[in-house]
């Protein structure tokens, strides 16, 4: 019996995967703040790479068992900022663009090795096929990370952008349905019309995207 949303074979790569995306997420939020002037997450210990500043332990659990979750975020405080709208949509942005950076060297490093052969005997190798499992996890999630949290639902990096590109009579109606944004989140995963136009258009386009970036993987090293 298995009441996760992974099999037991690919949950060790999973894990990897899903600690290597939350940490460097949340670092290149923390970097990027700490270098605009805001020293708040610097001084709670995360600016760093260590998983353990970054993971949140219910949030991961959650994502095993229901395939969605959450890292521990990084506080910033936008009026450290010089330019606080600006360097806020940057410091917001990161984030996502750091995973979709891991999904793309994932797949120029995928394609190098598979160019090279290293993928041929995944069928009779399980060092081959950890690998294998290994890097179809690490473009895929990625991806899913950096599309999921350009939704423009609070808190998301998306609602973040958004709300600092919005002037501010648009802002203030926007901070009205921030409490309500869990229930419109649940709506959407919960609703099958709902979640196909969302959700399921999002893993057409991290099937889009995975395949471009391993296009040009193999443009590049075949």
């Amino acid at each position: 019996m298995n009441f996760l949303a992974f099999s037991w074979d690919v949950l060790p790569f999973v894990l990897i995967v899903l600690i290597i995306a939350f940490t460097v997420h949340e670092f290149a939020h923390a970097y990027a703040a700490y270098k605009f002037g805001d020293p708040t997450a610097q001084l709670l210990g995360r600016v760093t790479l260590n998983p353990a500043r970054h993971v949140d332990f219910l949030g991961m659990i959650l994502i095993l068992i229901a395939g969605f979750g959450w890292a521990r975020p990084v506080p910033v405080t936008r009026e450290n900022f010089s330019k606080p709208r600006l360097m806020g949509i940057v410091v917001s942005a990161v984030g996502p663009l750091s995973n979709l950076l891991i999904a793309f060297v994932g797949a120029m490093v995928f394609q190098a090795l598979n160019m090279n052969g290293v993928f041929d005997n995944a069928d009779t190798s399980r060092v081959t096929e950890g690998l294998l499992i290994f890097f179809t996890y690490l473009i895929q999630m990625n991806l899913l990370l950096f599309l999921f949290n350009l939704i423009p639902l609070p808190p998301l990096d998306g609602y973040r952008i958004i709300e600092d590109i919005a002037p501010l009579r648009i802002r203030r109606k926007l901070q009205q349905i921030e409490p309500y944004s869990i229930f419109i989140f649940l709506l959407i995963v919960f609703i099958p019309p709902l979640r196909e136009n969302t959700i399921g258009r999002m893993y057409v386009w991290i099937g889009d995207i995975a395949q471009l970036f391993l296009g040009w993987g193999a443009s590049i090293f075949g």
